[in-house]
């Protein structure tokens, strides 16, 4: 077996894909040998300015509205505690394992780029919670994106002092009942715990990776249908997108390309004359709208990029001049908008691919194929509310696309008086990417059911791959049954890359 991989958290960049094989523990996430000697310069100044008793904001004051509060050198670490117990105050489901460790990670590395001003056992605290897998619990609803993702990460806190509840192998106990030793927090280390936008920031890396995967299963349904419907290959030639050269657009129509390439079903009707007029919209403009969505997710990932090499505490520390300066890199908008553009995108590939299904299912323009895909279509409905399903989906995740990030509700007496809903914006891409999901199952299981009866012509071998991964799972639709299962299990494919896989 090869070695486990290995994310070094010292305070450099790390990637999207970083974030992704931590949360999902393929790789362990490890302290830098460097920690003390990077951290320890601001932490310096942290100290000094307790000693000299300085108005410094998040040191010797309050929060928020409460920043002119002057706090005394005796009450600094109670201040700490305060905090983290104030703003605990999260509501909603839990966060799913995965986020949370995304997290622990970015947090981890965040502190450890040495302009907090936090000692580096906090770092390795983080980091200790993520290799023993014993995760804070976090209620999912309370962040408005812009002091960070502050109740969220409040309860993350929570665990490093020995409080709160954490879930260990499943099960959920209060953080004092495991054996997690709980930190004493010193001057400015509970602020640093709570503020960033590492939540936002790890929704971008996880749903970035789950949407790109979509990306592709839409290349392969729109070539399984176009296949199926002995539609024409002619509109995904290099040429015609060269032409017009978005990146993403090129890359869907090589794809289709590629799958549809040898196929016998098309050698089958190259010269009908229907076949050579062209085809709707949702085939032949399929690397248009896939392209688009993937230009969108490269510009998500670029931005991801430079906030996982970036210093978004707040105040930032300045080891060289001394100076502790607060200002905004905890301000969650250039998240919470990319956020947005990938539920307006993800929704889309939801969106056609439900047209491509209406298509394939209705027997006036599906060239020949029987109503619904149905054998004996009467007695038997086939795929026809498999169709009302995507509807479903798709209305669902058109409403969800109403941006986030347009909103801003003033919160802590009108000292946060404009905040980016970022939190908001992550949390609702995740139920449009399990909608498209579903949906394009729903195009692939309709389309592998319209090759059944274009025999004895052979698809091509991209789109035979994939049809026989997909009858592996599921028999060919000879009698009506619930399709439900079936449906969950293709979206299972697609979601654990199988589906790419399968085309190499």
């Amino acid at each position: 077996m090869s070695p486990v991989k290995q994310v070094i958290v010292d305070g450099s960049p790390i990637t999207p894909q970083d974030v992704v094989e931590v949360a999902r523990r393929q790789a362990k996430a490890v302290p830098g040998d460097n920690l003390a000697s990077s951290m320890g310069p601001a932490r310096q100044v942290v100290v000094d300015a307790v000693a000299s008793d300085d108005v410094v904001y998040g040191i010797t004051t309050g929060f928020g509205a409460l920043a002119s509060t002057h706090i005394g050198q005796d009450e600094v670490e109670a201040l700490q505690y305060n905090l983290i117990r104030s703003h605990a105050s999260g509501v909603g489901d839990p966060l799913e394992g995965e986020l949370v460790r995304a997290i622990l990670l970015l947090r981890a590395r965040t502190l450890a780029q040495g302009h907090s001003g936090v000692r580096p056992v906090i770092v390795e605290k983080l980091l200790e919670m993520l290799d023993r897998d014993i995760l804070p619990v976090v209620p999912s609803q309370g962040s408005v994106g812009a002091s960070g993702d502050l109740a969220p990460f409040a309860h993350i806190a929570l665990a490093v002092i020995g409080e709160g509840k954490v879930r260990i192998d499943g099960k959920t106990l209060p953080t004092s009942e495991s054996d997690l030793e709980p930190i004493q927090l010193e001057a400015k280390e509970g602020l640093s715990l709570l503020n960033g936008t590492e939540g936002m920031a790890a929704m971008g890396a996880l749903t970035l990776d789950a949407a790109r995967r979509l990306v592709v299963a839409a290349d392969v349904a729109c070539a399984l249908t176009v296949e199926a419907m002995t539609g024409s290959s002619r509109p995904f030639r290099s040429e015609v997108h060269a032409l017009r050269p978005h990146p993403g657009q090129i890359a869907s129509a090589a794809r289709i390309a590629g799958l549809l390439d040898g196929s016998g079903i098309g050698a089958s009707h190259a010269d009908d004359f229907d076949h050579a007029v062209q085809d709707a919209y949702s085939l032949r403009c399929a690397p248009q709208v896939h392209g688009a969505v993937s230009d969108t997710l490269d510009h998500m990932e670029g931005v991801l990029v430079r906030e996982m090499g970036s210093v978004v505490d707040n105040p930032i520390v300045f080891p060289e001049t001394g100076e502790v300066i607060s200002a905004g890199n905890f301000h969650g908008q250039p998240l919470a908008f990319v956020l947005d553009f990938a539920s307006i995108a993800v929704s889309e590939l939801g969106s056609i691919s439900e047209r491509r299904t209406d298509r394939i299912l209705d027997p006036r323009r599906s060239r020949g194929l029987p109503p619904f895909l149905a054998v004996d279509s009467g007695i038997n409905s086939g795929y026809m509310i498999s169709q009302y399903v995507q509807a479903a989906l798709v209305a669902e995740s058109k409403v969800l696309t109403h941006p986030a990030s347009v909103d801003s509700i003033t919160t802590s007496g009108n000292q946060e008086d404009h905040v980016s809903m970022g939190w908001g914006a992550g949390k609702k891409l995740f139920p449009i990417l399990d909608n498209t999901r579903r949906v394009i199952a729903i195009e692939i299981l309709c389309a592998v059911q319209g090759l059944e009866f274009r025999k004895p012509h052979q698809p091509a071998p991209g789109t035979a791959s994939v049809a026989s991964l997909i009858r592996e799972h599921v028999p060919p639709l000879t009698k009506d049954r619930s399709l439900s299962d079936e449906i969950e299990i293709v979206a299972r494919l697609i979601g654990d890359g199988s589906v790419a896989a399968a085309i190499g």
